[in-house]
């Protein structure tokens, strides 16, 4: 069976950031595989050296390889990442169909508690909640979950509200469907492209806020390997081992550069509109 239109802009889409994020994702899993050394077994002859052939990306204060760390970390920040994505994205595209397609009170509830929470900033307030609940990954994802669903539910409503008059919609309510159904099998997938951007986006603030909260010592404890945990622990010797901030700087600015890259491709693809006011070469 032929793939349809829009899959097959879907599934060109990905470029070279996608193929990039897959390949981060493929060494984080294999990390066990591809790590020739413990992250953290420690070696103190070998404190800040430089990359070698023992040690691609040279060893941290403690001795301990850091190019394990960086694979073990990227664990951390993938996992963070996808799992905050999969739960805002579906409280956040569950407030939005039911808002925009019952619209009066419901709607008008709905949309206040999301003012309520877009009154926060978000990094600030995981910073606060972590703070508050103690570092660990399961806080974090918690922390990013509280403010990440409200960017969804806002596009998902306006979706909702363009679709609501459409003729499709009108023959699945004179068919006397049940809300679920509408919602699940008739609105949802009509909705499902810019839910899909959206979501390339919120992976890459996912990624960077998780960083910025390891960074400030608010993320996995130690001595788990985080790609901001590692910042963290190289500043100090910036000037005589910049080799260990650099590489895992490296990593969080590909991964956040290749997922909205990702996702600015997704909305070209996907949006046949926005495809045909943007010229091309």
């Amino acid at each position: 069976m032929a793939a349809s239109p829009p899959l097959r802009r879907l599934l060109a889409a990905p470029g070279w950031a996608g193929w990039f994020l897959v390949a981060v994702a493929v060494a984080a899993a294999a990390a066990p595989w591809l790590a020739f050394h413990d992250p953290a077994a420690i070696d103190l002859p070998g404190c800040l050296a430089a990359p070698s052939a023992h040690h691609w990306l040279g060893q941290d204060r403690l001795g301990r390889d850091l190019l394990a760390r960086l694979l073990f970390g990227g664990r951390i920040s993938l996992l963070v990442g996808v799992t905050t994505v999969v739960v805002t994205a579906s409280v956040g595209a569950m407030v939005g169909l039911v808002a925009g397609w019952l619209g009066g009170w419901v709607d008008e509830v709905l949309m206040r508690i999301t003012d309520c929470f877009l009154a926060f900033p978000g990094i600030l307030l995981a910073i606060a909640f972590t703070a508050a609940t103690g570092p660990g990954v399961g806080h974090v994802i918690l922390a990013l979950s509280l403010i990440g669903w409200v960017g969804y539910a806002r596009l998902i409503r306006g979706q909702v509200l363009a679709l609501r008059e459409s003729d499709f919609m009108a023959a699945a309510t004179g068919l006397g469907l049940s809300l679920p159904r509408l919602l699940l099998r008739h609105l949802l997938p009509s909705v499902a492209a810019p839910l899909t951007v959206e979501a390339t986006f919120g992976f890459a603030y996912a990624v960077l806020a998780e960083s910025s909260l390891s960074f400030l010592g608010l993320g996995a404890p130690p001595p788990t390997p985080t790609w901001g945990g590692l910042l963290n622990a190289g500043r100090a010797d910036l000037l005589v081992a910049p080799h260990v901030t650099t590489f895992p700087g490296v990593a969080i600015f590909l991964t956040v550069v290749a997922a909205v890259h990702l996702g600015d491709r997704l909305r070209d693809r996907l949006d046949p509109h926005h495809e045909a006011m943007v010229p091309h070469p």
